[in-house]
């Protein structure tokens, strides 16, 4: 409400006040040149305890207007930081040092139980260039993830290594027992269509739990394949593979010889699939992230940082 108070008086010519006594001296700022606004007072804020914060410093009208929010859904606190309003999930914990987390759902913080809140905004500040790059690049995502939504019917299209692919359903045919097959694109051009044996009428669930189960098959049979590729050239054995869901990890590799890939990276064209593969299997030899870990990728994909990069920068689409 400070912020809009008294506009369109300010420039206003006011008559003299009438003497009167006053019992404290006041401050009065000093007079501002013609044509500009009086310069906005300075809040204070009393600090009874440890945890009392000292107030933001003023935000320029023009710029309340054009705040941009990032919102954590279970945010507690919040603050300004340049044009935008970053409220976030603020807890306490047994820690040694304040830390950051940006996610999907926003800004969290945690911090010791003895730092004062007003360190804590301190320690915000300090790191505002790094939140709001992150918490810009995690909403621009979101928003590619979103646009790539599955609306699962006849004519849907989504990716399958790398290239655009459409549904067709076809119940007419069984397709051998796969439950459905892949046509080449008409003259070469425009996407492949996959058709599959589901009713027209079926429900949005029954295509998409066709279209996953094609898809998985794929990306088994491509997997086995890429694995049987690269563990001789990597001097390893691998012994078992698991297909994965995991919404965060896209694959593992275990001591004994267990890979476990994430199925959804059938969505990637093949060099992306390859440097996971790579990846996961060069734990077989080196077991953390050291850098002869990073050389053993690179023996056999030298361009494994720009598509580790695309791994992260691709939108997978959203199958809920």
């Amino acid at each position: 409400m400070d912020l809009f108070e008294g506009l369109g008086s300010e420039l206003a010519q006011q008559p003299p006040a009438p003497p009167r006594r006053v019992k404290k001296p006041k401050l009065v700022a000093p007079p501002a040149a013609p044509g500009l606004l009086p310069p906005a007072p300075v809040p204070v804020v009393a600090e009874d305890d440890k945890d009392a914060v000292a107030a933001p410093p003023a935000v320029p009208l023009s710029d309340t207007l054009t705040l941009a929010n990032f919102v954590h859904p279970q945010a507690s606190r919040e603050v300004v930081l340049g044009s935008a309003r970053v409220a976030y999930e603020f807890k306490r914990g047994k820690r040694k040092t304040i830390g950051f987390l940006v996610g999907a759902e926003g800004l969290s913080v945690r911090a010791p139980r003895w730092v004062a809140l007003r360190d804590v905004d301190a320690a915000i500040r300090e790191k505002a260039d790094w939140i709001l790059r992150k918490l810009t690049e995690t909403q621009q995502r979101h928003a590619r993830v979103e646009a790539t939504r599955i609306e699962w019917k006849d004519g849907a299209e989504f990716p399958f290594m790398g290239e655009p692919v459409v549904i067709q359903l076809d119940p007419k045919h069984g397709f051998a027992s796969v439950g459905g097959t892949l046509d080449a694109a008409v003259d070469g051009n425009g996407p492949r269509t996959l058709r599959l044996a589901v009713a027209q009428n079926a429900e949005p669930s029954q295509i998409r739990d066709a279209a996953q189960a094609w898809l998985m098959r794929q990306a088994r049979r491509l997997f086995i394949e890429r694995l049987d590729h690269f563990a001789p050239r990597l001097g390893v054995r691998w012994q078992k593979l698991s297909l994965s869901n995991a919404a965060t990890r896209w694959g593992s590799a275990s001591a004994d010889g267990s890979i476990r890939l994430n199925w959804r990276l059938i969505h990637f064209g093949l060099p992306v699939i390859d440097y996971v593969v790579a990846h996961e299997l060069a734990h077989l030899r080196v077991m953390d992230h050291s850098h002869r870990f990073w050389e053993t990728v690179e023996s056999v994909v030298p361009d494994y940082d720009l598509l580790r990069q695309k791994l992260k920068d691709e939108a997978v689409p959203r199958w809920s």
